[in-house]
């Protein structure tokens, strides 16, 4: 968390190349229908043995993976794709989805609030301009994180045993929660801002009015 927390501090942030929150075109409610009910997860096993096993797991799942940036991508697809060829106590393992379901939350999360406080029209351009980089910092490291579980979730990708790609992957849920934590509070702090601006600009309006009326 702490790692993070330096990205509210300086005025102006780089934009990450990688991704750009312009190019994001899936809207909020095609992603919040990605997301995955857990406890349906087994539902999968018979699907998975009936596929063919020779596919290219890894170039499928890299490619949804970074199709992300661009909001094409199906969460059911990236499951089933990267998860075809694993031991069954990884494929099984709620926590693969959770991480997923995670970086879906996050995009829809942070879509969601750029675009009200661009609508709200009290931000000036330098504060939305840094906001959209603090929101391009937390995109390209989810999606480092959505990469570095789909290594983990390939079968012949990495040489570790399954309590080592386990505990891989509950470190890429533990960052992955404070991530998430983090765009809720800075989402809640910019949106306490910005209703405090509007009730000020809402004030000073009727103060000019009350003079005008006087004079």
């Amino acid at each position: 968390m702490k790692h993070l927390l330096k990205y509210i501090l300086p005025l102006v942030l780089l934009l990450f190349s990688f991704i750009s929150p312009e190019k994001a075109s899936a809207q909020s409610q095609e992603l919040q229908q990605l997301i995955l009910d857990v406890e349906k997860l087994t539902q999968f096993k018979n699907i998975l043995n009936d596929m063919k096993t020779g596919y290219q797991i890894y170039n499928k799942g890299y490619g949804l993976v970074s199709n992300l940036s661009k909001g094409n991508f199906n969460l059911h697809d990236l499951y089933l794709g990267s998860l075809m060829a694993i031991n069954p106590s990884i494929r099984n393992y709620g926590r693969v989805a959770e991480v997923i379901s995670m970086q879906v939350s996050l995009v829809s999360e942070y879509k969601s609030a750029i675009s009200g406080f661009r609508r709200r029209g009290v931000f000036s351009a330098a504060e939305l301009s840094y906001m959209e980089n603090v929101y391009s910092k937390l995109l390209a490291e989810s999606l480092d994180d959505l990469t570095e579980l789909t290594h983990l979730i390939t079968a012949n990708e990495l040489r570790m045993s399954d309590a080592e790609r386990i505990e891989g992957i509950d470190r890429l849920y533990a960052t992955g929660s404070d991530k998430l934590q983090f765009l809720r509070s800075f989402n809640r702090q910019g949106a306490l801002l910005a209703i405090q601006r509007a009730k000020d600009l809402a004030d000073s309006r009727t103060m000019k009015q009350v003079f005008t009326i006087k004079n």
